[in-house]
């Protein structure tokens, strides 16, 4: 694809062979690239393909979860339903920091012991992600934690961010939270879950820089479970051994052998 420019104007001129370069390069990307022209616009399929994303995204943060989809798929786990302080889908929207707090009514039915761990899922601003992919990251972590880890009853959390978790794992007495959310939607992913993990979190006070996160994970476009689950549970093992997370804990599975990653 090249350009010729006359009097400060610019041509765009597409080539065979220059078609064929994109063709091959958008089978690594799902980044809309070389997409071409129509006058001053997109190609019209490019437009309408778009568009569809674009409606998609917005489906996603506006769809209700449905945590009995979820509670159902955690087959023989206990579940434990909650609320944050955000009453509805617009409210939520609009006030992120009640999002980030616990209903008080819920909050004081939260059962409490002496947990290694907790996972809260959280619609976040796809609750499709987290019907399409919550429940197997859960299993997937939990079949690789050791035996002698402390696992709460799982929290399903409606209205929530992340910071949500914070205030989750304080009142259930977890010294650790992941938390599986619905990632913003874009453009290329409309399905992305992310998993937030921290250690020792205290609501009000921990930051975004006390925890670590793993983005993206949506097989088999994005993160598989079995990549991710071993990853979440190396950097589980290493905030228990140094006593916290986020910037100071690093992720290094990628530096494992294969079949140590596996085994963890």
């Amino acid at each position: 694809m090249s350009e010729t420019g006359v009097g400060g104007m610019s041509e765009l001129v597409t080539h065979s062979e220059d078609s064929a370069l994109w063709s091959t390069l958008r089978r690594h990307t799902q980044a809309r690239i070389g997409l071409g022209r129509a006058g001053s616009g997109l190609p019209t399929r490019h437009r309408l393909e778009l568009q569809a994303a674009h409606a998609a995204a917005r489906d996603a943060v506006h769809s209700p979860f449905h945590p009995d989809t979820v509670a159902a798929a955690l087959t023989g786990m206990p579940t434990v339903r909650v609320r944050s302080a955000a009453p509805d889908r617009l409210t939520y929207l609009q006030r992120p920091d009640l999002g980030r707090r616990l209903d008080a009514t819920d909050r004081a039915h939260l059962p409490s012991g002496e947990w290694d761990l907790v996972f809260v899922v959280a619609d976040g601003l796809s609750s499709r992600a987290v019907h399409e992919h919550a429940a197997a990251m859960v299993r997937a972590t939990r079949s690789r934690l050791p035996a002698d880890w402390r696992v709460a009853p799982v929290v399903l959390a409606e209205q929530a961010r992340v910071a949500l978790g914070d205030d989750v794992a304080h009142a259930m007495g977890a010294a650790a939270v992941v938390v599986l959310v619905g990632e913003r939607p874009g453009m290329s992913a409309a399905d992305s879950l992310g998993a937030y993990l921290t250690y020792g979190p205290r609501p009000g006070v921990t930051t975004d820089a006390d925890r670590n996160c793993l983005s993206n994970i949506r097989p088999p476009l994005g993160l598989m479970y079995e990549t991710a689950a071993a990853k979440l549970v190396a950097l589980l093992r290493g905030a228990r051994e140094l006593g916290r997370s986020g910037v100071a804990l690093k992720d290094e599975s990628d530096a494992l052998p294969t079949a140590v990653a596996q085994s963890m």
